[in-house]
């Protein structure tokens, strides 16, 4: 045994080197890349959970667990059931926004908004990957943007937006703070409004977060709407419900001033987390231009934060969102990469997978390996729920590809490819009755882009990405591939002023178009490459 020590010792000095050799002393923003908005952290012990907004994708409210702040891994989501909340007639851009994540007692709660769906709620669970309960609406909450707070005291308290006045200027809006009873489940006491902005000029005042630092209460904002202007302000006080004062150096953060070129636009909605070892950071969101295009839409960024005399100040030196940077000071912790390729083998879905608006009947199994969506006369250029099953898009460069059994005698039937990112953008690649068909709809218009004649039952459909191009194929097989129609354009998919909010996402997509069918589209795999 003697003799093996020496060796014994030189295995665990190789392990350990070879160990920190493969630990990075940096990160690459975005942690969470492709439609990843308005995000919100906390941390428990050891653990960080963090939630987004998802509009009308189902399930909602996705929520990430990480131990090192860089590497995510998606856990669940705190809308599973349809009797939780309808989407049903909602426009793309509305649902579910700006949910925020706190941990109180034993119990993890989501704050946030339905918007056109009954407004405020909150949900509770004592297992961040669920089950949530249903929601708890808090009928008085005036606005969007709910967020809660408890003080040393164990009182709890929510803040919101709310613009429900005569404003001063344009875009007016404030940040208002009540108590809220947690037993009795509603809002109680004064409403308080505590900050208009952070000038007199201050445009939608939104995205609240109440903190205590050092014995006063900081309260975190964003400002300027979530484009070119989008900031990150804070405003002090000794009360936790006001009056606030805003910091003399507002904004703290924000890319309004580094020009509409910069690679990274709209940075703001910032929420901090301090870690275990006492580093504070701070996820917010922000966009990634490629040429003059934002294909994917809002992500989050993370951000250090030094406290200095109760002011948060994000990248110091730096004063902005790096898309490199020094990694936080916790263990390197990297987690099992989502899988590229779906085989559809397992008894459900991967996380990854959602459906646009709450589904009103099961339209979709897994059987002997194949994902099999039953055709419906439900369309996605409508508000409802349609055969739709996408997942996020998270790259610039990539490429998806199935494989897809479908034939009918019928002109109103189709099953394929969908690019979507609303029910007035998106792009489908289709087999019909005899052809293969590339359909693009842009702000609402919808035009056939190509059609090739094809009467086999299999098709193997792919589409590449590549900045700014899109490219779609089809063919009996992966190595005899068919180009259908010209080059695309990302701007369909990418933000604008109808792209508004939400993100996109590429999956499989089936329908009758109308009329009621038995037939059904099987899907062998689906592969998302990058």
């Amino acid at each position: 045994m003697k003799k093996l020590l020496p060796f014994l010792f030189l295995f665990l000095l190789i392990g350990i080197y070879a160990n920190c050799q493969n630990t990075p002393s940096t990160f690459q923003n975005p942690i969470i890349a492709g439609y990843a908005p308005d995000p919100s952290i906390c941390r428990v012990d050891d653990d960080y959970y963090l939630v987004n907004s998802s509009f009308t994708w189902f399930p909602g409210i996705p929520i990430y667990h990480s131990k090192d702040l860089i590497n995510w891994e998606l856990i669940g989501h705190g809308i599973t059931r349809p009797e939780q909340l309808n989407f049903e007639g909602l426009e793309d851009k509305f649902g579910i926004w700006a949910p925020t994540i706190r941990y109180h007692d034993g119990l993890f709660y989501i704050a946030t908004t339905c918007k056109d769906r009954g407004e405020n709620f909150y949900i509770t669970a004592k297992d961040p990957s669920g089950e949530w309960s249903d929601p708890i609406w808090l009928r008085d909450a005036k606005g969007i943007d709910s967020s809660l707070f408890w003080d040393d005291d164990g009182k709890c308290y929510y803040t919101g937006n709310y613009w429900d006045f005569k404003g001063s200027w344009p875009g007016h809006c404030a940040i208002w703070g009540r108590e809220l009873d947690l037993e009795k489940q509603k809002l109680i006491g004064e409403m308080k409004v505590l900050t208009s902005g952070h000038a007199n000029n201050a445009a939608h005042t939104e995205a609240p977060h109440l903190y205590k630092v050092d014995g006063r209460y900081l309260l975190i904002t964003a400002e300027g709407g979530t484009n070119v202007n989008h900031a990150v302000t804070v405003h002090h006080s000794s009360e936790v419900l006001g009056t606030y004062t805003s910091d003399q150096i507002n904004p703290v953060l924000t890319h309004r001033h580094l020009g509409n070129d910069y690679p990274v636009q709209a940075v703001g909605h910032a929420d901090l987390v301090q870690t275990q070892k006492g580093e504070w950071w701070a996820v917010v969101l922000g966009k990634r231009l490629v040429g003059a295009e934002i294909p994917l839409s809002r992500e989050t960024f993370l951000c250090k934060v030094s406290m200095e005399n109760g002011t948060p100040i994000f990248n110091p030196g730096h004063g902005k969102v790096l898309l490199e940077q020094e990694r936080p000071d916790l263990p390197w912790s990297p987690v099992t990469p989502e899988p590229f390729r779906d085989e559809f083998d397992a008894d459900k879905l991967a996380l990854k997978w959602h459906t646009v608006r709450t589904p009103v009947e099961e339209f979709y199994h897994l059987e002997d390996g194949n994902l099999i969506l039953r055709l419906r006369p439900q369309v996605v250029d409508s508000l409802a729920n349609s055969s739709i099953l996408i997942q996020p898009t998270k790259h610039f460069k990539f490429s998806v590809s199935t494989k897809l059994s479908f034939e009918t005698n019928k002109n109103n039937e189709q099953a394929g490819l969908i690019f979507y990112r609303t029910n007035q953008s998106y792009y489908m690649l289709v087999k019909e009755k005899s052809a293969i068909v590339l359909i693009r709809k842009e702000d609402g218009n919808k035009k056939v882009v190509a059609s090739i004649p094809y009467k086999e039952k299999e098709v193997f459909l792919n589409m590449v990405v590549s900045g700014l191009d899109l490219k779609f194929r089809f063919g009996a097989s992966l190595d005899r591939l068919t180009n259908i129609g010209e080059t695309q354009d990302i701007s369909v998919i990418a933000e604008n002023e109808r792209n508004k909010f939400n993100g996109a996402g590429i999956g499989v997509y089936a329908t009758s178009n109308g009329l009621k069918t038995r037939n059904e589209a099987t899907f062998d795999w689906f592969t998302y490459e990058f």
